[in-house]
């Protein structure tokens, strides 16, 4: 590989891996062991003096699946009954179909780009998709809080929400709503947007409820992924940009639920 490519090749990885390490975290369930296994992914790419072809982003993605994969496909080390729980869920799955579904549906990669990634053929990738959205909306139901303060595209996220079993326990618009709601109603799950009504934060209204609740998982949608994506913790397991799709908020939220599903959740 010439010079010049190498470089592209190198410049168009590292634009790549902010989207790399939100679905490591998003798949492997921890941070830190996501973290790990991207790091390990990014040296062994960027010492193959013969990359395969594709574009940038696909061979990352694709060396990221061998790398985990080679080493067994783990989760996080289990730190609470509650994660130990969300494991055993997730031992329950189809082999392959947790991957291919967040490729799809949290980071856009068609079926034909996910037979690249996984090394499958396109219809056996379309069938992965299909188990795996199946198999984790039957999971588990519970109890989801939304923080969102424009009205048309809280109905929107409520909507989509009840739609796959779940309860909604109210929608907050600003930092003060959201701490008040979610001491009076607990949740299973937050959906949260970042930029609230009265120009406070929704990070600041998410901290607040973690230090009275610290397990409950969260879904940020925003039309600043920026602000997230930092390198800097915390970082979000789940992170939606807007404009958004129905399919990406059903796959995060049953992704989340069921990784990260409470002692208040069916089983």
């Amino acid at each position: 590989m010439s010079s010049s490519t190498s470089n592209d090749f190198t410049s168009s990885v590292a634009a790549n891996v902010p989207f790399l390490r939100r679905y490591a975290r998003a798949l492997t369930g921890t941070q830190d062991t996501g973290d790990r296994y991207a790091a390990a992914t990014l040296e062994a790419l960027l010492t193959d003096d013969e990359p395969r072809g594709g574009s940038a982003k696909i061979a990352l993605f694709r060396a990221f699946h061998l790398v985990w994969s080679s080493a067994g496909a783990p989760l996080g080390e289990p730190d609470t009954p509650l994660s130990a729980r969300a494991q055993s869920h997730m031992a329950q799955l189809t082999p392959n179909t947790r991957e291919a579904l967040l490729l799809h549906a949290i980071e856009g990669f068609t079926a034909e780009e996910i037979g690249a990634i996984m090394e499958v053929e396109v219809t056996e990738a379309a069938e992965l998709i299909e188990i795996a959205r199946r198999e984790m909306e039957r999971a588990v139901a519970g109890k989801v809080m939304i923080i969102e303060d424009e009205a048309i595209i809280a109905m929107d996220i409520s909507g989509i929400v009840q739609d796959i079993g779940h309860s909604v326990t109210g929608i907050a618009r600003t930092r003060t709503e959201a701490v008040n709601l979610a001491a009076g109603n607990r949740p299973d799950l937050i959906l949260a947007d970042i930029q609230l009504a009265d120009n406070s934060s929704g990070i600041d209204a998410v901290n607040d409820i973690l230090a009275q609740f610290e397990d409950l998982p969260v879904i940020f949608i925003t039309a600043f992924p920026e602000r997230l994506l930092t390198g800097k913790r915390p970082e979000p397991a789940f992170l939606i940009t807007k404009p958004f799709s129905e399919e990406q908020v059903r796959s995060a939220v049953s992704q989340a639920m069921f990784f990260s599903s409470t002692e208040t959740l069916a089983a």
